[in-house]
């Protein structure tokens, strides 16, 4: 019997570990981040620790059961997938109020729902899809092309005007990067980057935070205090990270997560792990990321058709694009973006999308019949 065809339906478990390995740690990374905060907040240090754990319960349950759901269901689907992602997107200028001068956010009651993180994997998806249909014109701009590039400029352009210009300056990249994997024509493609890029351009200028938090970074900024003030958040996150070390300070221990650093549980939880944890704590991190990258790009290489191809490197494309900017800010690499690292940072809409996502890459995976123990496969083939 063949190996692949008697293997499908196996789930690949180096993904399936790293990621729940990488949920259930945030827990703990979370509870020490937040600590100081809940503390002023509530009186006690474990109101976010309880939230999270809730969020990253319902992730799993959720992995597991899009990891059941057939992937080509999403293709047919996917303009109904994308609409309804839309609409949310419009809502919040209308039923929600500013959150620090952004609309960004769905008061659901007691949850939150932030509408970017389900239009970005929707946007993914249907573009997915719309590759897969028009193979025989992808060639062709106004049919080939013209298709997913509308797709994007709006569900993009409605999650920068929030404004989240980080997210959808990203998620646009991730976009074209996955018409380039289409097989779009490639004038055609360098035409719409350089346009798409003066556009941002002309867009990121136009807020002055962008401008100045921009020239701190490059450290072209008038005065020490100038930098100091659009550049604190990075500046404490590198003191985190050389506060820890190679070995860091122990699980808890953190000093920049006592209110120094702002949003030390979210978008810079990151050097929080480097500070307690160390190089060494930040370095499992990442080779927890690039283990399921390295097992993502395999299960693109083996998807069973087109579609699940594309979707398969749209969604390791954006694990990938994600974790490496987020790392990239909490490092000083690249300026302060407030983008989150995946399944590490506090925060439940992006938690469960992501657990969706994954969930979706391992059914490919299992329809390909990729599977990580080979050894174990010719044995088992064998009797």
């Amino acid at each position: 019997m063949d190996i692949a065809n008697k293997n499908k339906g196996h789930l690949d478990w180096f993904i399936l570990t790293a990621v729940i390995g990488l949920m259930l740690f945030s827990i703990s990374f979370v509870f020490s981040a937040s600590a100081a905060k809940s503390l002023s907040q509530t009186g006690t240090t474990s109101a976010y620790l309880f939230s999270h754990g809730i969020k990253v319960l319902i992730g799993v349950f959720v992995l597991f059961f899009f990891a059941k759901v057939d992937y080509h269901i999403w293709q047919r689907y996917s303009k109904l997938f994308i609409l309804i992602s839309f609409i949310p997107l419009v809502l919040v200028f209308i039923v929600s109020g500013p959150i620090n001068n952004t609309y960004r956010w769905l008061d659901l009651g007691p949850f939150g729902f932030q509408p970017s993180e389900l239009a970005k994997f929707a946007l993914i998806t249907h573009i997915s899809a719309l590759l897969a249909e028009r193979q025989s014109v992808i060639k062709t701009f106004k049919y080939g092309m013209m298709p997913p590039l509308i797709w994007a400029v709006l569900i993009c352009g409605m999650i920068a005007i929030q404004p989240n210009f980080s997210t959808a300056f990203v998620t646009y990249l991730i976009a074209l990067g996955l018409m380039f994997v289409g097989n779009v024509n490639l004038i055609h493609l360098g035409n719409t980057l350089i346009v798409s890029l003066l556009g941002a351009g002309v867009f990121a200028l136009s807020a002055s935070y962008r401008v100045q938090r921009l020239l701190a970074y490059i450290g072209m900024s008038g005065s020490a205090e100038h930098v100091e003030k659009y550049n604190y958040q990075t500046s404490q996150a590198i003191l985190a990270f050389g506060n820890g070390g190679l070995t860091g300070l122990g699980a808890g221990q953190s000093r920049q997560s006592n209110l120094f650093l702002p949003e030390s549980f979210g978008d810079f939880i990151f050097s929080i792990i480097g500070e307690e944890y160390g190089y060494i704590g930040a370095g499992l991190i990442i080779f927890a990321f690039l283990l399921i990258i390295w097992r993502g790009v395999k299960i693109v290489k083996n998807a069973p058709d087109d579609f699940g191809y594309f979707l398969a490197t749209g969604i390791v494309l954006t694990f990938a694009f994600y974790a490496m900017v987020n790392a990239g800010v909490n490092c000083g690499l690249l300026p302060n973006t407030g983008v989150p690292m995946p399944f590490i940072s506090y925060g439940g809409t992006a938690i469960l999308i992501y657990a969706a996502a994954i969930g979706t890459l391992l059914n490919i995976s299992a329809q390909a019949g990729v599977f990580p123990f080979k050894k174990s496969l010719m044995n088992l083939d064998s009797n």
